[in-house]
């Protein structure tokens, strides 16, 4: 089986309303995507991940009644933190775990895309880059991108990477992607969904850390 057909994404209702504790749910098992990426490096990502999950949970246990949809925290924050909002509570928690779940995505689409660095194919840099520069390069300082091109360095082969999300079964390599690209579909819709969100309520920050 597939590490990502293991933990399928819910398909959005018609008004892309994101169920709160469905979504918890669902990204729970994400985290163990870094570990495929074979460098410890990519545990920073990872670790944000899981960090981010664990303060929006938190809120949402509060009061589930409450908390619904993720646009249901947003908007409870925003009248509970009024001008701290949205550097505050699990609307920041759930910007930067937004961008961890683009990086996967990004990656994911460039590989089922069949990108690919002509003069080392087997290699994923290229993929992790593209990445990389589209979901969380702007928001971190030189220091964190320094890390991040020393971890670029010790990415595994294309065929181990993909061997690994087909948890070490041996599954062609056309097989695996046509998995990831199913996976795709619903978890695709769900991250665009949250940027959207975040771009009409007017909560996207662009800091750098």
């Amino acid at each position: 089986m597939s590490l990502l057909l293991d933990n399928q994404f819910t398909e959005l209702p018609a008004d892309k309303s994101i169920d709160t504790k469905t979504f918890l749910d669902n990204v729970s098992t994400l985290p163990p995507f870094f570990d495929c990426l074979g460098s410890k490096v990519f545990s920073i990502i990872k670790s944000d991940i899981n960090g981010n999950i664990t303060k929006i949970r938190a809120v949402y246990v509060q009061d589930p009644a409450k908390y619904v949809t993720l646009k249901d925290i947003l908007e409870a924050e925003r009248e509970t933190y009024k001008a701290e909002w949205p550097k505050v509570g699990a609307t920041l928690a759930l910007m930067w775990l937004k961008r961890g779940l683009r990086f996967i995505q990004v990656m994911l689409q460039s590989l089922a895309d069949g990108e690919r660095d002509e003069n080392n194919p087997n290699l994923i840099r290229v993929n992790i880059t593209k990445a990389y520069e589209q979901a969380l390069k702007r928001y971190h300082g030189w220091i964190v991108q320094k890390i991040f091109n020393a971890a670029l360095i010790a990415a595994p082969y294309r065929s181990n990477f993909l061997k690994a999300l087909s948890k070490g079964e041996e599954v062609k390599d056309e097989d695996c992607l046509a998995n990831v690209r199913l996976f795709l579909v619903n978890y695709t819709a769900t991250v665009d969904a949250i940027y959207e969100m975040y771009t009409s309520l007017n909560a996207e920050l662009d800091y750098t850390v």
